[in-house]
């Protein structure tokens, strides 16, 4: 059942076992897949069903750190940041559960088999064809084309399927609305979340709507699934009992936030021969219904001998380059690719001599990469307020040095691989390695901010998203992450939520 908080009258009381506060990817999936069980549910949604711009603006804030944008990379509808999802799916990597001596700050309350049988699950919410994710065997069979053995040592490849994507508002709007034991509360905004005087447990959720009502909500349990930003500053804004914030008694609370930092146009490759570059390499395939695409990742061994952390290089055809266009008449861009392409042409092809149409081809490379966890990059509270008189976030993003030298560490493995296997030459075009190239963007990956960790002095949730010293509270979605792999993080949030559901199912009575 789905009800409009803006029709109820003010001062409503709506009472639940279970009540989930966001209608994103994490609370849709936490309620469907409790749907038909004996717990009473209530989803707290902010928004509508459909996109609008008064309540999209609530997520503006303040930035101090990095240029990021706070309202473009969330939506406030139902559905949430999967109503603007690109699908990118796949697992994180073994490593980056580890706890490694290299990255301050990292390891996991638990190792990736905890999650495996739960990412099982999520490929099916999420719409992928089987996993298969390193499996080049598989793919090998599935195109009819060989790939390449990593030659270097440094990379391995993998390969990242792509939802449809999916939109969990308008996918799984039926099972919720059909669901005996599931309340949609829509238009419904947690302004704060009252808790006992000991801080030991929740009492209820005050709700205000951008109309001027206000409503509450009590329940046993309280799941908080707003997001990285989101989550952090309606746990901090909760501070009646608790001066720094709700579940902030060591101060983790919005610290430690990461993005994964995305690069472009930062490097070209070149090659004279496309077969030499399989198709899965540098477009999408349709392999059972659903295209996927192979990506570069670091070898695990390679991180360890050199300190580093993970990253994602993808390559696509992006030009080529006719013999009937002199250098002089192409751009400078364009004419130092053709230099270097025709000067290791002899080694990228069979027929080292110019073809009538095309010396070669340019694939334009994309990159993004593991942030390593910093308490200095973090969203605290603003003195300026939004339409319902609350203080806004302040978010200062931040990167380190650490996270920088990866990059580019693994951008000249990158280059380093296709020397080796014949396929092509790879042009930088950063003028300064000394700092990013400009700009640097994110990937509207929030996480971190309210993190996994058995230790309270680590972490602001234990191994099954508990709140620490709050007996009713649990945090789902990717600010739980310890840290952030290359990975783009939905799928390993949808797992980690089916986790949490099971984990429920057990504990609201």
């Amino acid at each position: 059942m789905f009800i409009d908080a803006r029709t109820l009258p003010d001062a409503s009381l709506v009472e639940a076992d279970l009540a989930i506060i966001g209608g994103g990817v994490a609370g849709i999936t936490l309620a469907r897949t409790l749907a038909g069980h004996r717990t009473r549910i209530c989803l707290v949604e902010a928004g509508g069903l459909e996109y609008d711009a008064m309540g999209q603006a609530l997520y503006e804030g303040e930035n101090t750190g990095l240029a990021y944008s706070t309202v473009t990379t969330r939506q406030r509808f139902f559905g949430g940041s999967s109503n603007h999802w690109g699908g990118y799916c796949r697992p994180l990597d073994p490593i980056d559960f580890e706890a490694r001596d290299w990255v301050p700050h990292s390891g996991w309350p638990f190792g990736i088999e905890e999650l495996e049988p739960w990412y099982a699950q999520a490929t099916r919410l999420v719409e992928i064809a089987p996993g298969h994710f390193d499996d080049a065997g598989y793919w090998q069979a599935a195109t009819g084309e060989q790939l390449p053995a990593p030659a270097s040592g440094r990379l391995r490849m993998q390969f990242v399927h792509f939802s449809p994507p999916t939109r969990f508002g308008a996918r799984y709007r039926d099972d919720l609305k059909n669901a005996e034991n599931i309340q949609v509360l829509l238009n419904a905004n947690v302004i704060r979340i009252n808790a006992t005087r000991d801080a030991g447990r929740v009492r209820q959720l005050e709700i205000r709507t951008l109309t001027g009502l206000s409503h509450r909500v009590k329940a046993k349990t309280y799941v908080l699934a707003t997001g990285g930003l989101e989550n952090a500053r309606l746990l901090l804004l909760s501070n009646e009992v608790v001066a720094t914030g709700l579940g902030n008694h060591h101060d983790q609370v919005g610290r430690y936030f990461m993005e994964h930092p995305h690069l472009s146009n930062f490097a070209d490759l070149v090659t004279a021969d496309l077969a030499r570059v399989p198709k899965i390499l540098r477009e999408r395939l349709i392999v059972q219904g659903r295209p996927a695409q192979a990506a570069f990742n670091p070898a695990p061994a390679f991180m360890r001998e050199q300190r580093l952390l993970n990253a994602t290089f993808m390559v696509a055809l992006a030009d080529t380059y006719p013999t009937d266009v002199a250098p002089a008449s192409a751009d400078a861009r364009t004419r130092a690719n053709r230099d270097m392409l025709l000067a290791a042409r002899r080694f990228l092809t069979d027929d080292p001599s110019p073809g009538p149409v095309a010396p070669g081809f340019r694939l334009g490379v994309g990159g993004s990469c593991e942030q390593a966890p910093n308490p200095d990059s973090r969203v605290t509270l603003s003195t300026q307020r939004d339409a319902l008189g609350l203080p806004r976030l302040k978010l200062d993003w931040r990167l380190t040095d650490q996270d920088r030298r990866s990059f580019y560490t693994h951008l000249r493995s990158l280059a380093l691989e296709f020397g080796a296997l014949g396929s092509g030459r790879l042009r930088e075009t950063i003028a300064d390695q000394s700092d990013w190239p400009q700009p640097v963007s994110g990937g509207s990956h929030h996480m971190g901010t309210t993190r996994m960790s058995d230790d309270p002095s680590r972490g602001m949730v234990d191994r099954n998203g508990k709140v620490h010293d709050i007996d009713n509270l649990y945090v789902a979605g990717s600010s739980v992450f310890p840290t952030s792999g290359s990975a783009n993080p939905t799928l390993t949030l949808v797992a980690l939520t089916l986790r949490l559901a099971e984990h429920l199912k057990e504990t609201v009575k």
